[in-house]
């Protein structure tokens, strides 16, 4: 009887500081999003969002390989640019820009418009500025984000753009909620990453992602899949929608 009736004590209690304090509930609630597990992939951090391990981050000293000559032939990135039917006054986000690769081959297609180069790494976005001045482009924007916040105003972007980065957020969820109010209502995310659903591509099973997975993740911020294109040799090409306010 004495537990029984310290059980009920210590759940009035709980209860009550639950009702009291609704901020430390949902505190709760969000830990419960991801999973941590001890025994993982040594490619992973052992964090897992909706059944998926996220991948480990590739760090600054790597940003050597992200301008390497061989990338237009292995991932035709100049073929991503054309599929994103961009508009000259469209302020697209480039998230995980790191050393701007994409940003400075979009940046001269919107002539009225901008890119919002956003990375955490601070290191990246010297390399952004760097090459700001040596390019002598004007509307590129580096932006700093925390692991859980991209830092974009709301309603200010028409597209947002991760190419082979969404795989190795920490926070995804957060990162993609902030996404989505900085989208404006019909705003766009495309996502690009290599193909999961092929085992013969030669990348790291973590830095591959299936069309079903990231269907899913998308789903639980709220955005609605539009379309798919396999156009590229390796990469799914994925299309999404933030629903308008009248819709």
């Amino acid at each position: 009887m004495p537990n029984f009736l310290h059980f009920i004590v210590t759940f009035v209690v709980i209860l009550s500081c639950s009702l009291l304090n609704p901020t430390l509930t949902a505190q709760a609630a969000t830990v419960t999003v991801y999973e941590h597990r001890i025994i993982h992939s040594p490619d992973g951090i052992g964090k897992y969002y909706i059944g998926r391990e996220i991948a480990q981050v590739m760090g600054y000293t790597g940003a050597g390989w992200l301008e390497r000559p061989s990338r237009e032939r292995e991932e035709q990135p100049s073929k991503v640019i054309s599929l994103l039917n961009l508009k000259p006054n469209d302020v697209v986000a480039d998230i995980g820009a790191g050393t701007g690769y994409l940003s400075f081959r979009i940046a001269p297609l919107l002539t009225t418009g901008k890119v919002l180069a956003v990375d955490v790494q601070p290191e990246m976005l010297e390399i952004i500025e760097l090459f700001k001045k040596e390019k002598n482009i004007t509307n590129i924007e580096p932006v700093l984000a925390t692991f859980t916040d991209p830092n974009l105003p709301s309603e200010s972007i028409d597209l947002a753009l991760m190419v082979d980065a969404y795989h190795e957020l920490e926070y995804p969820q957060e990162v993609m909620q902030g996404i989505v109010k900085a989208l404006k209502p019909g705003g766009k995310v495309v996502l690009v990453e290599y193909r999961g659903e092929n085992p013969f591509i030669m990348i790291k099973r973590l830095h591959k992602m299936t069309q079903k997975q990231v269907r899913k993740e998308m789903q639980a911020v709220g955005l609605v899949w539009r379309e798919t294109k396999n156009l590229l040799p390796q990469q799914h090409l994925m299309v999404f929608e933030k629903p308008s306010t009248n819709s």
